[in-house]
């Protein structure tokens, strides 16, 4: 009984260590996005054509620390699945090592992918749809702080979604969770998917489905890639 109680506290205090390893290099990476803040803001400017407005100084510092938290988020997820990583590590047999360590590369990059796609696909299409709504009735103008949470909503959540392959590949390597079980929640999960579209884009069908439909996508991905694994695995 004694050995299990110092068995959970030593893996405790390690995952502790790796917890705050991860938020020490979190923060290390928002102190750097804050000092590249005006570079990020001038390249999301770069195609808008105007500046937009502040309501008040505080406007300015939310902005900075909203694209700041991005870099920051970014520059964490690789550092932080390469803890979690080392943390695993000692359960994982020698094939399990090598497959989950494969995958960490490959969240960063997945998380870069999901954000570009927000940005270059999702979010100029709706906001384009959206703008022509109102065309002939008002003259568009917009604060910062509208900009970029429009900008946020349309583009994290992606970056977000295109890390569950990986996510749903890892855990089907480490045996955790069986692709079919996860397939026959197909219909909840859509469900869930709509509401969460329905609540990151504009309060608009059509921003609705342009957001839903690639989530929908990604998660059918996910259980594909998901199912090869399994395969392989149990072969």
């Amino acid at each position: 009984m004694e050995d299990r109680e110092q068995n959970l506290v030593e893996h405790l205090s390690e995952l502790r260590k790796r917890l705050v390893f991860s938020a020490v290099v979190f923060l290390i990476f928002l102190v750097v996005g804050f000092v590249y803040a005006q570079d990020i803001y001038s390249f999301f400017m770069g195609n808008l054509g105007y500046k937009l407005m502040v309501l008040g100084p505080s406007d300015i510092i939310l902005i900075y620390f909203h694209m700041a938290s991005i870099i920051a988020i970014a520059g964490t997820i690789p550092v932080a699945a390469w803890q979690m990583w080392l943390f695993v590590k000692p359960a994982l047999k020698p094939a399990e090592r090598k497959a989950a360590l494969a995958y960490i590369p490959a969240l960063f990059f997945l998380f870069i992918g999901g954000l570009a796609f927000g940005y270059f696909f999702i979010f100029p299409n709706v906001l384009k749809f959206l703008l022509n709504m109102g065309t002939d009735l008002i003259t568009a103008t917009f604060t910062a702080e509208k900009y970029f949470s429009f900008l946020i909503n349309m583009t994290l959540p992606f970056g977000v979604a295109f890390e569950l392959p990986i996510v749903l590949m890892f855990l089907t390597t480490l045996g955790i969770i069986n692709p079919y079980k996860i397939a026959k929640l197909r219909k909840y999960a859509y469900f869930v998917l709509v509401i969460i579209a329905s609540m990151i884009s504009p309060p608009e069908f059509i921003s609705h489905i342009s957001v839903a439909i690639p989530l929908i996508l990604i998660y059918e991905i996910s259980i594909f890639l998901s199912i090869i694994v399994f395969k392989r695995k149990n072969s």
